[in-house]
Order: C-alpha cells, then sequence, then structure tokens
C-alpha cells in the first residue's frame, strides 16, 4: 500500500460500501449535499479520470445506473451526476485525490434548486461566433 493509498478515505471504507462489483464500489458522501448523496469510486486507487481502465468505467456506470434507477424510484424524479478533477484544490474534508462520480436524487425546485441554482441562471450565456471553431480545434487528435 502506497502512502497516497495508507491515508485516501475512500480506498479505507471499512464497512461504509453498500454496493460493489468488481472494478468499483458505491458508497454514501460524508460530507453529503441531500439525503441519497451517492459516490461511486474505482476500487484502484487512481487520481486523474483519464488514466481508469475501460473495465473500470464500465463498472462504474454499472453501478451509477443501479444507483439513478434506484434513486428516481424512491427519492427523486431527477439525478445529477458530477466528477471534478481539481488538482490545484488542497486536499480536505470537500475534495480527495481519488477519483469519485457524485450521483445525488433531484426534484423540481429541490433543496439544490432553492439555495443555489436558481441564482445561477445569470452565469450562462449564448455561444460567441467562431467558438465552436475554435473549441473543434482544440479538439482535434494531433498526436
Amino acid at each position: 500500500m502506497t502512502k497516497s493509498t495508507s491515508t485516501c478515505p475512500f480506498c479505507n471504507l471499512g464497512g461504509r460500501v453498500l454496493k460493489e462489483n468488481n472494478y468499483a464500489q458505491a458508497f454514501l458522501s460524508n460530507p453529503r449535499k441531500v439525503p441519497g448523496h451517492f459516490l461511486v469510486t474505482p476500487k484502484r486507487h487512481i487520481e486523474k479520470p483519464w488514466e481508469l481502465t475501460i473495465e473500470e468505467l464500465n463498472d462504474i456506470f454499472e453501478l451509477i445506473f443501479f444507483i439513478e434507477k434506484k434513486l428516481v424510484s424512491k427519492l427523486g424524479e431527477g439525478v445529477d451526476i458530477r466528477q471534478n478533477y481539481r488538482p490545484f484544490m488542497e486536499m480536505g474534508r470537500l475534495k480527495q485525490n481519488h477519483v469519485h462520480f457524485h450521483v445525488y436524487p433531484r426534484y423540481n425546485e429541490d433543496y439544490l434548486y432553492q439555495v443555489s441554482e436558481k441564482y445561477e441562471t445569470d452565469l450562462f450565456t449564448d455561444l460567441d461566433p467562431g467558438e465552436n471553431e475554435e473549441f473543434a480545434k482544440l479538439l482535434e487528435d494531433n498526436g
């Protein structure tokens, strides 16, 4: 076990894992945004999402889709899935250097909408002319 895996809370979950398969595991987020806020992680300690194997991705999304169906049938009308990669932030209670996907239930004008998202509408803007072409160039595979 490396130093990062020995101190990583997602590598040392004990009995917190609620669902797992060969390469991934799901457990409740602590801290959480709302009841039913799950995290899905690869079992292997990995920090960069693009280093996940196909097997890990398949197992991660198998668990995400399983959880989505359960949440929609019991806790909400929809689901948000989020994955952040923020190496510029310091590790702490809200940030861990282990790839993880947030999965949490949503419904119309829910708690998250009321405290945050209803104020975010001004963040959205229309595409600038040429922006699509600019980002198409960014995505070109040049080696």
